[in-house]
């Protein structure tokens, strides 16, 4: 059985004024591509489907429009995962239109998946909450998941029973997935865990979380789960939450995040963008195939060492998102901002680093005349920011506010 994971597509989500629809379009039908091109049997998503509750229309069309060619006109499950990003309820309402094409829905940790069988062969064989158990067509090995979408203290309380203590999350969660892998999944069947929360290996370091992303470390008060927490019968764990791709740990099985399909922030410049092929058969240890994303722009940083370093680098480097450091030895002025965003489209952000800075503005403020009239130092200063002298209209306005205030 052949196994796609991916998540955290955050369907909407812009770069401070810089829509990222464009991409998000290329890189989910470049996902759709590779699900097409390997043939795979089942598709994960893994939590962070939208970037908001309430996403833009556009974002939604782009949404239901993927999934629907991921799922092959029924002939390939797609089952996604409710992240922190996302409304539960808004994920699961069109549950009932979803499951004709399917597509299968989850929002809650207690989520309990409808009976469906369409005409392709696809049948759901059991289902209770957080569990589900698929027939997939052209394949009489039954494909089992352990669904946990995000749940924020309220929802894990409600849902699991869960009280406010450090230990419990871990110990309540471990119960709950080994009491379903052991009444659901045995050596007959595929057996995987899909969730959108923050796990690791005991012992090692906590990974940072994406810039801009709502920290989900300490959910319900509990710190992070364990990999140890996993049931011994899982064969891939597929993880949604994190945005850079790599493996969590090999033991009990491969744990993976698959990171996002986009750069989302700055913090994720240079990183490579994947989607995982999870090959695994009955009783045997998956194997994974990361599958490289191209078609998104590259968020870069660039510390440039002047102008001239920063409009030749800009130059040659036109398909990226740009986040420019610039070092000189003056204030920049509008003339030079201008000169900077016309050799670039995608500067997002210019950071002036000047040299000596305090100097400078104790060297300007010594310069300054207070003997001049206001008109003039006025003058002075737009010139000083703008790089032109301010029009007549704008100085006719100025003189009616000086003598209004007088």
């Amino acid at each position: 059985m052949k196994i796609l994971h991916t998540s955290d597509w955050h369907l909407g989500k812009r770069l401070d004024d810089f829509s990222r629809m464009e991409e998000q379009y290329a890189v989910l039908q470049e996902i759709c591509e590779v699900a097409e091109q390997e043939q795979v049997d089942a598709v994960l998503v893994a939590g962070d489907l939208f970037d908001t509750f309430n996403p833009p229309t556009e974002a939604v069309d782009l949404f239901y429009k993927s999934l629907k060619r991921l799922s092959n006109n029924g002939h390939r499950p797609v089952i996604a995962i409710a992240g922190n990003h996302d409304s539960p309820d808004r994920i699961e309402s069109p549950d009932p239109l979803a499951r004709e094409c399917g597509i299968i829905f989850a929002g809650y940790p207690n989520s309990v998946v409808s009976a469906f069988e369409l005409e392709s062969g696809l049948k759901v064989l059991k289902s209770s909450e957080g569990f589900l158990e698929l027939h997939l067509p052209g394949t009489d090995i039954p494909l089992r998941i352990l669904l946990t979408p995000y749940a924020n203290e309220y929802r894990l309380k409600t849902c699991l029973g869960l009280e406010n203590s450090e230990a419990e999350l871990r110990a309540v969660l471990e119960e709950k997935w080994n009491e379903l892998a052991d009444q659901y999944c045995d050596n007959n069947g595929v057996n995987v865990l899909i969730s959108h929360l923050f796990m690791i290996k005991k012992g090692n370091e906590f990974p940072e979380e994406p810039a801009d992303e709502k920290p989900i470390l300490h959910v319900g008060g509990a710190q992070a789960i364990f990999t140890e927490n996993i049931p011994r019968q899982i064969q891939y764990t597929a993880l949604g939450h994190l945005h850079r791709m790599h493996q969590v740990d090999a033991d009990p099985c491969p744990t993976y995040y698959s990171g996002s399909p986009l750069s989302y922030s700055f913090s994720e410049a240079n990183q490579k963008k994947y989607a995982l092929l999870v090959d695994v058969k009955p009783g045997a240890v998956a194997t994974v195939r990361e599958v490289e994303l191209t078609k998104g722009k590259k968020l870069l940083r660039k510390r440039a060492e002047g102008m001239e370093d920063a409009l030749k680098w800009l130059a040659e480097n036109q398909e990226c998102l740009v986040e420019l450091t610039l070092v000189t030895e003056t204030f920049l002025t509008a003339v030079e901002r201008k000169q900077l965003n016309g050799t670039h489209s995608g500067i997002v952000a210019i950071i002036p680093e000047v040299e000596n800075a305090e100097e400078l503005i104790d060297g300007n403020q010594k310069k300054i005349d207070l003997t001049r009239s206001m008109e003039e130092l006025f003058r002075d200063y737009f010139k000083h920011e703008k790089g032109q002298d301010p029009n007549p209209e704008l100085m006719s306005l100025f003189t009616e506010i000086l003598a209004e205030e007088e």
